[in-house]
């Protein structure tokens, strides 16, 4: 029996990698959903003073949510969104919306006033994305009041925080292209990119198609393994896939 070629031996290397990489990644998503308290750590960022507001902010799983926190969310989710869904071509779902923001794996940034009444929330997740591990911002919600006081901008600089303490890649949001107000304070504002898994830069000759963006933002570790990525491809004279 002859010896294995090298380019067979080459091709197990990567293969064997690639399942040591993407088991790496799972087991950073399964330490980050096993936090008890993702902000414990994170003291200054539990207020918010400013601007005319008071507020508390904690970070807890759903299921350890009041069942009235939770019913809150969404109704005002659905006072923000309904017509914006209602517009696009995904419609508006009571049902689905409900089980999106009940789901296991869901956590929650809550702002509260000095009575404990909720005004402000996140629905965050830290799971996997095309391979990656990332904080997905599911909602960001306020409620009319604490609208254009800074507390939007210091909600979303808390999960940046919340990504980068968990060793996650990016943090990830999904924004209606209709939404200009929306996607104005996240590229604008929070200085969110187009990311390389959005549906018009995968098909830009059906981009027009699309009701939505996707965005991202990298994290400490995102950004320095994309420089590395960068040196390696630039030393060996290798072409990195763009995103297309």
């Amino acid at each position: 029996m002859g010896r294995k070629s090298n380019k067979g031996k080459e091709k197990k290397k990567r293969r064997k990698e690639e399942q040591a990489k993407l088991a790496a990644s799972f087991t950073l998503v399964e330490a980050a959903n096993k936090q008890e308290d993702p902000m414990a750590t994170m003291a200054p960022f539990k207020k918010y003073e400013r601007n005319g507001l008071n507020l508390a902010i904690e970070c807890k799983k759903v299921a350890e949510l009041d069942k009235d926190t939770v019913d809150w969310a969404f109704s005002v989710t659905k006072d923000n969104m309904q017509t914006l869904y209602e517009e696009s071509n995904w419609g508006w779902n009571d049902r689905l919306k409900k089980e999106e923001l009940t789901e296991d794996k869901a956590w929650y940034l809550v702002a509260r006033d000095q009575d404990g009444q909720p005004i402000a929330f996140s629905h965050f997740r830290f799971d996997m994305d095309e391979d990656e591990e990332v904080l997905y911002c599911y909602e960001i919600q306020l409620t009319k009041t604490a609208r254009r006081k800074g507390l939007g901008k210091f909600m979303m600089q808390i999960l940046q925080l919340l990504a980068n303490k968990a060793q996650m890649l990016k943090v990830m949001v999904t924004v209606f292209k209709m939404n200009t107000e929306s996607r104005d304070f996240f590229l604008r504002a929070l200085k969110f990119e187009l990311d390389e898994t959005d549906p018009g830069l995968c098909d830009p000759m059906e981009a027009d198609e699309y009701c939505y963006e996707i965005l991202s933002k990298k994290t400490v570790l995102g950004v320095k393994k994309q420089q590395e990525g960068d040196q390696c491809c630039s030393g060996s004279g290798c072409s990195r896939n763009q995103p297309h």
